[in-house]
């Protein structure tokens, strides 16, 4: 399975707004979205499961691939495209086993170790960050900056995704640094057209 890790965006109910949550991702999609991660918290398994439903009969509609944030469990029970992780989740080897070797597995990786770690125990590619400054995890710490994401690239042999911060005015840089694509959330989800807007960072991107 080739993936383009382009444009990745990863989904959040809260920052859309008063548009409709499915609505704007559909047109995200629509309008150049490569990747989709399922990404809700504070939601019950049930809730989790039926966003992920809905979300996966949206992405096969667009022949995007379709990630589930954390939750192995939801992630086998949509049979999603893959699963992304973090230090703080299952161990990567057993993810891996549980997962099986077709699917495709993320991991969150801010330093070279880990990310030479997680490329050892089987991910497919790496979420990278956050590379600047960022509301959308509280938890995430201080931003790495491009050099740190430059040498995580150059570490590994496996795709590298810059997230946290990014917007068209760093996009640039951030390829420059060697990334293979850019996840974002607000910048798609948080403006007025979801397809403009995606539209607009994957041609900037591509450019």
């Amino acid at each position: 399975m080739t993936i383009d890790y382009s444009l990745y965006l990863i989904t959040d109910r809260y920052l859309v707004g008063n548009k409709n949550f499915f609505d704007a991702v559909a047109k995200a999609l629509k309008g150049g979205v490569t990747l989709l991660q399922v990404r809700e918290k504070n939601v019950s398994s049930r809730e989790f499961y039926a966003i992920s439903s809905k979300l996966k009969e949206i992405t096969r509609q667009f022949d995007v691939p379709l990630i589930i944030n954390d939750r192995l469990d939801i992630a086998l029970a949509v049979d999603a495209d893959g699963l992304h992780i973090g230090e703080d989740d299952l161990p990567i080897e057993i993810a891996r086993k549980l997962l099986g070797n077709n699917k495709i597995l993320g991991y969150s990786a801010s330093t070279v170790e880990e990310a030479r770690y997680a490329e050892k125990m089987g991910a497919n590619y790496l979420g990278t960050g956050a590379v600047f400054p960022t509301d959308s995890k509280k938890d995430a710490g201080a931003a790495i900056g491009l050099d740190k994401l430059r040498e995580v690239v150059e570490s590994v042999n496996i795709p590298v995704v810059g997230i946290g911060g990014i917007s068209p005015q760093n996009i640039d840089a951030v390829k420059s640094a060697g990334a293979n694509g850019i996840a974002l959330i607000s910048a798609i989800l948080s403006q007025e057209d979801t397809y403009k807007a995606a539209k607009e960072l994957l041609t900037r991107w591509k450019r």
